[in-house]
């Protein structure tokens, strides 16, 4: 799955509507840690593919989202879990870091959310 992006304007609807978990980076073009980030972001993205969503979220582009979530410092990475308050890291983290700080291998074999898809019967008949 791709990596989203966020704006000031549809942050509610990707991010905190969301019936998935969602990382969100908060980061800005001029920042060399952040340009680190980016790798960790993309392995997330593909090792959570379908149970967690990642999201970018430009701050130079988007001050009203800084302003809200108080981001002070980026590379700030934060994970809005569903019902949960969310939490972040401040600064350059591996995967691995984030992994254990956000508590992700939960959601790797957590069932993925109800969607339109193929049912087993389906899978089945075509197999035949």
């Amino acid at each position: 799955m791709a990596i989203k992006t966020a704006t000031d304007a549809t942050f509610e609807d990707v991010v905190l509507h969301n019936d998935k978990p969602v990382v969100v980076d908060f980061w800005a073009a001029w920042c060399g840690p952040c340009k680190l980030v980016a790798p960790e972001m993309e392995k997330i993205s593909a090792k959570y593919d379908g149970k967690v969503d990642v999201v970018k979220v430009d701050v130079d582009a988007n001050p009203g989202l800084s302003r809200a979530f108080n981001i002070l410092s980026i590379p700030t990475i934060a994970f809005f879990a569903p019902g949960k308050q969310p939490m972040g890291v401040v600064g350059f983290r591996p995967m691995e870091q984030l992994e254990a700080q956000f508590g992700l291998p939960a959601y790797a074999t957590a069932p993925a959310p109800a969607s339109a898809g193929t049912s087993k019967e389906d899978a089945s008949s075509s197999a035949a």
